[in-house]
């Protein structure tokens, strides 16, 4: 149990830092907030290693903790909803056989896309912020994809020491 709660604090960490790392290479798409999701490379790594609960509390404080050094209030607001429907949505996948977590990422990324447009249009009450959604589901498919990628290889070489 001290293990494993060390093991979520340095997640917990590397999140927080790969969330500030990311401030520095910021993406000029048109589209306001697609972002690398570099963060997420350790969401996904502990979702793969221990389960959703465990994943859900790294993105939680990840986006508390950027969101209040970095951000606002509406970033908060916007992270949040576009992680909560990601986690459902990559936990629905890691339950379909053939998802591997390549596949889990890029739904990931996706669906949190989604669900950020889904909170800024709730809140400008405009249907028309879905002319964005294209750009959005390439992004999310891109980055998920290179996040899948990353976390597939560091799950092959050190995942063993975190599942013991």
């Amino acid at each position: 149990m001290v293990r494993k709660s060390a093991f979520m604090g340095l997640f917990a960490a590397l999140a927080i830092i790969l969330g500030y790392v990311e401030t520095f290479f910021p993406l000029f798409v048109g589209v306001p907030g697609v972002k690398l999701g570099l963060a997420n490379l350790a969401v996904v790594f502990v979702l793969e290693i221990y389960s959703w609960k465990e994943a859900a509390a790294i993105s939680v404080v990840r986006i508390f903790v950027i969101g209040f050094l970095f951000g606002n209030l509406f970033g908060i607001a916007y992270s949040l909803a576009g992680a909560a429907l990601s986690m459902l949505v990559m936990v629905l996948c890691r339950r379909v056989d053939g998802f591997s977590v390549v596949g889990v990422s890029i739904a990931g990324g996706v669906s949190h896309n989604i669900g950020q447009l889904l909170v800024a249009m709730a809140i400008v009450e405009n249907l028309s912020l879905m002319y964005y959604l294209p750009v959005l589901l390439v992004s999310g498919v891109v980055t998920g994809f290179l996040i899948g990628i990353v976390c597939r290889q560091v799950l092959h070489r050190i995942g063993m020491v975190f599942r013991q």
